[in-house]
């Protein structure tokens, strides 16, 4: 019992701290941070999927399929809002070269 309630205030200690972090970045930061916050969503989603295949049980199972669908939804959302931003920075008449204008 007592690991569960170690790896609880773990978790809302980790919580907590990775608010303050992020809640200091200047706004000039952001995009790059989001570039490297993606790569690291896909060693969760990798970890997730290790973690539903070694689940035991409806709960753990059902849990883990959740995880990897959170996680891969947040590295694609990721990737698009990072893109999105990057476009912001482009010259208006300069083009990708894949067809896409805007």
């Amino acid at each position: 019992m007592s690991g569960d309630w170690a790896a609880v205030t773990i978790f809302v200690l980790a919580a907590f701290l990775g608010y303050e972090v992020i809640s200091r970045v200047p706004v000039i930061l952001h995009t790059p941070l989001m570039s490297g916050s993606n790569f690291i969503h896909g060693v969760v989603v990798v970890g997730a999927l290790v973690v539903l295949t070694e689940a035991d049980g409806p709960l753990g199972k059902a849990l883990g399929f959740l995880a990897v669908l959170l996680g891969a939804a947040n590295a694609a959302g990721g990737f698009a809002v990072t893109e999105r931003m990057l476009r912001m920075f482009r010259a208006s008449g300069e083009r990708r070269g894949d067809g896409d204008d805007g």
